[in-house]
């Protein structure tokens, strides 16, 4: 499993499409609660392997009393036996269980197994599993505005989250394709990242849910300040001009004049100081050499040296062999939008979202270079590099 530069410690998810899961395969739609279920159970565990600390998952909204009877009936007993299964897994992985909601209106017999699990679980402090049960937003914070007092008026603390060691959400999630929050964590997901995915819940694999941790690790944080991180200051026409000049090169096998281009790029593009350009546009060369002699091992080798390079100089959080596998990839099998993006997003620690334009414009500048027409090439390599410096300045 590949590293995370940046684990979000409070993942939520809002556990959509079920039902339309079910649908979609002519089954009962009590078969997609229960595959859903089974998913959850698997998620939760898979999400503390990753290292997430704080897993919420919406179980139950305040809104679905309105559905019906026999579903309802079958939801509840579904969480019964959630808890049942769950304690033997909370207590060896040290997961304390928290019940987020209101307690009043759901099956005593139910009530009752959340409370043995809570009172159980009540020490164990590696994880919390928060089951978001008849829960609504809305109605936890009218609830907390009623039981403050003169004495207690921190709104936070009276919350279901109160006490917990991350009650604020760094990552939300909502499968099957919805885009709106419906007011899970109300106020703990205020600056929360969003993710929406487009597969129904069933279908949410734990392989999935890597990819949206992978996703919130490039992205970059400032809750409305300045980033932390060394903006790149580059000017997009000189690095444009200088990428040109250096592929020609490597083209027309031109080998002191291309050594030379490729450390004046490093040092433009990324900032750093003569020896350190020196150094890495030596390994750049090499890697780009290798590429086109496919020796691809080697090139791999060498731009995972460069990467350290720049790494340890600019700060970004990014792991440097894995960069230089999904460069090598991209020279090895062909240019596509889509791993262009995922090369981009994990160099420069912003979203695929973010990275899809760059992408788009590096791409028309790469099968332009295949063809050493470089000239047309140039002003898709600037709108690149513009567009890059736009998202990472």
């Amino acid at each position: 499993m590949q590293k995370l530069a940046c684990v979000p410690h409070h993942v939520a998810i809002i556990p959509d499409g079920n039902r339309r899961w079910a649908r979609a395969r002519n089954l009962n739609t009590l078969f997609g609660h229960r595959a859903g279920f089974d998913r959850a159970v698997e998620l939760a565990k898979a999400a503390r392997d990753m290292g997430v600390h704080t897993l919420s998952i919406w179980a139950f909204s305040t809104e679905n009393w309105d559905r019906g009877m026999r579903e309802v009936s079958y939801l509840m007993r579904l969480y019964e036996t959630m808890i049942d299964n769950y304690l033997k897994d909370a207590h060896k992985d040290g997961v304390r269980i928290i019940h987020l909601g209101r307690k009043d209106r759901i099956p005593k017999r139910l009530s009752k197994k959340i409370e043995q699990a809570e009172k159980e679980t009540k020490h164990n402090n590696k994880h919390v599993l928060n089951i978001c049960l008849d829960y609504g937003g809305q109605d936890e914070i009218l609830r907390a505005m009623q039981s403050a007092t003169k004495d207690t008026q921190d709104l936070a603390q009276l919350l279901d989250t109160k006490g917990q060691p991350y009650p604020l959400v760094d990552l939300l999630i909502r499968t099957s394709g919805e885009q709106r929050t419906s007011g899970l964590l109300l106020w703990q997901s205020a600056y929360a990242e969003l993710y929406w995915e487009p597969a129904h819940f069933p279908d949410f694999t734990p392989e999935k849910l890597q990819n949206a941790l992978f996703d919130y690790s490039r992205r970059r944080r400032r809750f409305g300040g300045d980033g932390a991180e060394i903006h790149l200051a580059f000017n997009p026409k000189i690095v444009a001009h200088l990428e040109i000049r250096f592929r020609h090169a490597l083209a027309f096998e031109e080998g002191e004049r291309f050594r030379d281009l490729t450390v004046r790029y490093i040092k433009e593009h990324y900032g750093l100081s003569k020896q350190l350009a020196i150094a890495a546009g030596a390994d750049f060369a090499k890697a780009l050499r290798y590429g086109k002699q496919q020796h691809w091992a080697q090139a791999k080798a060498s731009l995972t040296i460069l990467y350290g390079i720049i790494q340890k100089t600019i700060g970004l959080a990014f792991e440097p062999d894995f960069i230089a596998s999904i460069e090598v990839d991209l020279w090895q099998k062909g240019n596509t939008e889509e791993k262009m993006q995922e090369l981009l997003a994990e160099k420069f620690r912003i979203s695929v979202l973010q990275a899809a334009q760059p992408a788009r414009a590096a791409i028309q500048a790469s099968e332009l270079i295949k063809k050493q027409d470089f000239q047309s090439a140039q002003p898709y390599l600037e709108q690149f590099y513009t567009l890059l410096k736009e998202r990472v300045a």
